[in-house]
């Protein structure tokens, strides 16, 4: 469903009720703050709540639903570079509703603390997801991890570090892996290490042309998104802009690039992994790296997906997740 279409049946069905007028000149010069109240209502109709949680003065941004102590273990996801909690939303949607999921902003993104270079690191961001995993009580019992690009890199090195806290794992077009191809996206990367074409980073957008290129890169099947939605999105990212060029060099750095590569011999939890094969960003190859270190992992490769694994086929990803759960929970009953 087009964003627009989304916005407009949110109207007709009084959640958010404004004069049609009102709502025209709002999406013209407000776009952004349109489509932070689209996310608003996605939550609210899938019956997430935003919650807040404390490591001393360090906050945690998080939304939530169900209670954990069901069937299956509860969720925790993790979201990738630049992104939010929201990002699972399409996700989700195709959850079981008593399926116990937590949704976290990762450190300095959205409404968790923003603070230094330190938090920014994949280890940096595995000890600050440790203390929310504490924060809220996660801890006492068994959860399953779920990690994309970014956010995959911090779940496998999560996996390595906390062994007894989780019960199984999956990484979806994850971080953090010496890749056989090379992707468009480290292509690109590579050109700029070498001095090669500027130094623009192209999941850093500050144009709305480098916000439709950053689009298509992460999409395989792009839906169609008008220039007033393009310009929407790129408000919202732009005043973030610093902040995500200290992210992004330290997790490229030689330090953290690597980091899960170097840690796949201690993970120990039942393994599942996702994969768009048409991913631009980190290449589909991927996979096989975690199938030769992990044999005994689940692998899935997506055809006609690309990076946005989460967003371009939420149904399926959730259904794999859901599936795998079943059938681990079913080994260990």
């Amino acid at each position: 469903m087009e964003l627009s279409v989304g916005l407009m049946i949110m109207l007709a069905g009084g959640v958010l009720v404004l004069p049609v007028l009102a709502f025209i000149t709002s999406f013209l010069f407000w776009p952004g703050a349109l489509l932070k109240a689209y996310n608003w209502y996605l939550r609210r109709r899938q019956g997430l709540v935003v919650r807040y949680s404390y490591n001393g003065s360090y906050r945690f941004c998080y939304h939530t639903r169900g209670k954990p102590g069901g069937a299956t273990p509860s969720l925790l996801l993790l979201h990738g570079f630049s992104a939010s909690k929201d990002m699972w939303l399409p996700l989700v949607k195709y959850l079981p509703r008593n399926q116990h999921v937590v949704c976290v902003d990762m450190p300095g993104h959205e409404g968790t603390s923003r603070t230094s270079a330190k938090d920014y690191g994949i280890q940096g961001q595995v000890s600050r997801i440790h203390q929310f995993v504490e924060s809220i009580g996660l801890d006492k019992r068994p959860f399953h991890l779920v990690g994309t690009s970014m956010g995959g890199s911090v779940a496998g090195v999560y996996a390595a570090h906390y062994p007894a806290h989780l019960s199984s794992l999956t990484l979806i077009a994850t971080a953090g892996l010496v890749y056989p191809t090379d992707s468009k996206f480290i292509r690109r990367l590579k050109e700029i290490d070498e001095g090669h074409g500027g130094n623009s980073v192209p999941l850093i957008p500050t144009t709305v042309q480098e916000m439709e290129d950053m689009a298509k890169l992460c999409y395989y099947n792009l839906p169609k998104i008008s220039r007033q939605l393009l310009r929407g999105l790129l408000n919202n990212r732009i005043p973030n802009n610093d902040f995500y060029r200290e992210v992004f060099m330290e997790i490229v750095g030689d330090k953290n690039r690597y980091l899960l590569q170097e840690n796949l011999h201690l993970i120990k939890a039942p393994l599942q992994v996702i994969w768009g094969k048409e991913d631009q960003v980190l290449d589909v190859s991927g996979a096989a790296v975690l199938q030769a270190a992990l044999p005994s992992c689940q692998e899935e490769r997506l055809d006609n997906c690309g990076h946005s694994v989460a967003m371009e086929r939420p149904r399926k990803a959730a259904k794999l997740i859901v599936d795998f759960l079943t059938a681990q929970a079913k080994k260990n009953s």
